[in-house]
C-alpha cells in the first residue's frame, strides 16, 4: 500500500499596516507632514491617478515581510486614489512612489537617515526631500543615471514632479503651487475662508446702503 504524503500549504505572508514607530515625535514635525500630505493631495485632487500618502508602510518586495519604511509622505504618479492599509508594489503595477519627504526629528540618528537614503536609493524613489525643522534646513537629491545624487541648491527649487518650489528664507519651509499659493495649514485655511467670509459681508453691507440711497432718491437699483 503506497502511503499519502500530505501537501503542505506555505504559510501566508502577512504584510503588518503599523511598524511600530510613532508617526511624529513632537506637535511641529505632525503639522508640517499634515501640511505637506494635505498640500499636495489638494495640489492633484482633481487627477484620480495620482495617489498621496502620510505615514503609510510601503513594501516594495513581494514574499518579503521585513523590507519596508513608511515616509512621511509619498507620492505615486500613475496609482489611483483610494484607501489602503499598506502600500505593496507588486500589487500597484510593480510603480514605487516617485516623490518621498522626511521631516526630522531631534531624535533622529545618522545611522537611520543613512539606512533611509539606502532604501530610497535601493528602490527607485526619483525625488527625496529631507526637511529639519530644528535647523530649518532643507536637502535633496534626485535621480539621474540610475542613482540619487544630491541637489546642490534647495533655496528656490523646484520639483521636477510635483512643480512646486521649496523656499526657506523666511525661517521656515515653504511650499509653493505652480501658481504661486502657499501650501497651508488647516488653521491657515481656516482663517483665510473666515477673511474672505468677512469681505463677503462688508461688500454685501456696501451694496445695501447703496441700493437703500437709491431708493431714497427715487430709483430703483432693480432696475439700472
Amino acid at each position: 500500500m503506497t502511503a499519502t504524503i500530505p501537501t503542505q500549504t506555505p504559510p501566508q505572508i502577512i504584510y503588518p499596516e503599523d511598524d511600530g514607530n510613532p508617526m511624529s515625535e513632537n506637535t511641529k514635525q505632525f503639522q508640517l507632514i499634515m501640511k505637506i500630505q494635505g498640500g499636495i493631495d489638494a495640489l492633484f485632487k482633481d487627477n484620480e491617478n495620482v495617489f498621496v500618502a502620510g505615514d503609510l508602510l510601503w513594501y516594495p518586495i513581494e514574499k518579503d515581510d521585513k523590507t519596508r519604511q513608511a515616509p512621511d509622505t509619498m507620492v505615486v504618479f500613475g496609482r489611483p486614489k483610494g484607501d489602503r492599509g499598506s502600500y505593496q508594489q507588486w500589487l500597484e503595477d510593480n510603480i514605487a512612489p516617485q516623490v518621498v519627504f522626511e521631516i526630522l526629528s531631534p531624535g533622529n540618528r545618522m545611522g537611520a537617515l543613512f539606512k533611509l537614503f539606502n532604501f530610497y536609493q535601493d528602490y527607485g524613489v526619483e525625488e527625496y526631500y529631507v526637511y529639519s525643522p530644528e535647523d530649518n534646513e532643507l536637502i535633496g537629491w534626485l535621480r539621474s543615471d540610475g542613482k540619487l545624487n544630491y541637489i546642490e541648491l534647495m533655496e528656490g527649487w523646484v520639483s521636477p514632479r510635483l512643480q512646486t518650489r521649496f523656499e526657506t528664507a523666511s525661517g521656515e519651509l515653504e511650499i509653493y503651487q505652480p501658481d504661486g499659493q502657499k501650501f497651508l495649514s488647516y488653521v491657515e485655511l481656516s482663517r483665510q475662508k473666515e477673511l474672505a467670509q468677512q469681505q463677503m459681508e462688508l461688500a454685501q453691507q456696501k451694496a445695501d446702503r447703496l441700493s437703500a440711497k437709491l431708493r431714497e432718491m427715487g430709483i430703483n437699483p432693480d432696475e439700472l
